[in-house]
């Protein structure tokens, strides 16, 4: 498992502690230092279900503010998220071919509860 987090985020946070409890040592990328870039950020969309990436776009960030994205296209908004991390909900948990966005935290059992 592999999981873009923000140690200043209790949500993250939190996604690690239920990991822990299940006995899951997870790949913790600290995604703020180390932005994915455009592709794999599309590549969790997949992975996520979908192809919109307003479902992972932090809205109440002063950045999409800054850059008008209400109501931008999906290019526009995949480029804001790849230059913007913060910008980026989180935590994104992925696990093979799937990831959810666990908010809240307990969310991430759906990947641990799967056959």
């Amino acid at each position: 498992m592999i999981v873009w987090h923000n140690p200043r985020c209790s949500k993250s946070r939190g996604v690690l502690q239920v990991l822990a409890e299940a006995g899951v040592v997870p790949e913790v990328v600290r995604y703020l230092d180390t932005p994915p870039s455009r592709a794999e950020i599309e590549d969790v969309l997949r992975r996520l279900g979908t192809d919109d990436p307003a479902a992972i776009v932090r809205t109440g960030e002063a950045v999409y503010r800054e850059l008008g994205l209400a109501g931008a296209d999906r290019d526009t908004l995949l480029d804001a998220l790849a230059a913007h991390p913060a910008l980026i909900e989180r935590p994104v948990v992925i696990d093979g071919d799937r990831a959810v966005l666990a908010r809240p935290p307990e969310r991430v059992r759906e990947l641990l509860d799967r056959p």
